[in-house]
């Protein structure tokens, strides 16, 4: 029964996100499959942080979108997300609820929450920073750069990756209050754990985004951009690795974010557990 009721709630969300254009066709049968599993293997907490996430990140992506335009022309993907953006943001987080419906353990949870948080707080970070007045600034020089370019960091970008972040724990810890089922660390942890891990997250996405992704330059208008093809024509790369793509990058600082998570709880179990 959790198995159709999560095909259900996941077809509902993945049908709406697909007519406001939030998802192409692609992106919308990732959506499906992915909130299948995280109800079906998981529950209201899995699926809950999932949910929370798209949802949030795609009102933001709608705001101001006029004011966006030229941020997103540098960007490799924006717009609709396809398949392979879904499942690089919450890709790692189905396969942390797959692995807890095989093998339970609390450790999936921490994992889970600091992946979660870290996507959330990379995603408002990008949707809020872009609409700074300042230009953002090389989080490893410290100069301007022009809006939309990897590696770029802004206060009003950071402000929001903290709040994004400490979203997903606070939300965490009230599923687990309400649900009384999940792992034995104290409650209020949860929200410090999620806005340090996704922070964190967020500022090593913007570093492997200055330093290692792959970026091209336009050879009509000179921009660098993340995208092989600007202003109609082939892109040529100047750095970065040739396969650390942005959702390359996503995946690697989901990761980054879920170890953090997981270590801020188990520190909070043997201190104040």
């Amino acid at each position: 029964m959790d198995w159709i009721i999560g095909a259900a709630g996941a077809c509902l969300v993945a049908g709406a996100a697909y007519a406001k254009r939030s998802l192409s066709a692609s992106g919308a049968i990732a959506a499906l499959i992915m909130g299948t599993v995280y109800y079906g293997a998981g529950d209201l907490f899995w699926f809950g942080l999932l949910l929370l996430f798209f949802v949030t990140s795609s009102v933001l992506s709608k705001v101001k979108q006029a004011e966006k335009r030229q941020a997103e022309q540098m960007y490799e993907k924006s717009g609709r997300r396809d398949a392979v953006q879904v499942l690089a943001n919450g890709g790692i987080g189905m396969l942390l609820c797959l692995a807890n419906y095989i093998w339970p353990s609390p450790v999936w949870f921490g994992l889970f929450v600091g992946v979660m948080a870290t996507v959330t707080a990379d995603t408002w970070a990008t949707e809020w920073g872009s609409l700074s007045r300042r230009p953002p600034r090389s989080i490893v020089t410290g100069k301007p750069l022009p809006a939309g370019t990897s590696g770029g960091v802004s206060l009003r970008g950071s402000l929001a990756a903290v709040v994004g972040a400490g979203m997903i724990g606070t939300a965490g810890a009230v599923l687990l209050l309400w649900m009384d089922n999940g792992p034995d660390w104290p409650l209020w942890a949860w929200i410090p754990a999620g806005a340090i891990a996704g922070t964190f997250g967020a500022f090593v996405d913007s570093y492997l985004g200055a330093t290692v992704q792959v970026m091209y330059r336009c050879p009509s208008c000179g921009k660098s951009v993340e995208s092989r093809t600007h202003c109609g024509t082939s892109t040529v790369r100047y750095r970065g690795w040739p396969l650390m793509n942005n959702d390359a990058v996503n995946l690697l600082s989901s990761a980054a974010g879920g170890a953090l998570a997981l270590a801020v709880m188990i520190l909070a179990g043997r201190w104040f557990g």
